[in-house]
């Protein structure tokens, strides 16, 4: 099976060791994205409304740099560092994904660099 990097300079660099995402039998894989500004790899400053907001975009961009939407995706992981954050996420979310959104899990965990919101896909391409 071909295994192929995805990297683009619209969404934030790597903050460890990992690729933006990886593309495997017509699936792509994204790394997290939190709320950092690709510009200049800071979190963005704000409540959980600009860091999601801010998190999807970076997400839209990676996806973007394997040639594909949001409208590829068919399973999302959203970690919240609180879940009380979750109704303010869902709205925000739904602006992105309509009426025909992803699977998805929401999970409360630890998040880096005191992210609020990380969020991860899966997209399948030729959808």
């Amino acid at each position: 099976m071909d295994r192929q990097v995805i990297s683009t300079s619209a969404a934030p660099a790597p903050i460890g060791a990992y690729s933006q995402a990886i593309a495997a039998g017509g699936l792509v894989f994204t790394a997290g994205q939190i709320p950092l500004d690709p510009a200049t790899g800071r979190m963005v400053e704000g409540d959980i409304r600009v860091q999601a907001t801010r998190a999807l975009e970076n997400l839209k961009a990676v996806l973007a740099g394997a040639g594909l939407g949001l409208e590829q995706v068919v399973k999302t992981t959203v970690f919240l560092a609180d879940l009380a954050d979750g109704k303010t996420v869902n709205e925000v979310y739904a602006k992105y994904f309509g009426s025909a959104p992803p699977a998805r899990s929401t999970v409360g965990v630890a998040l880096p660099l005191g992210a609020r919101i990380e969020i991860e896909a899966i997209a399948v391409r030729n959808l």
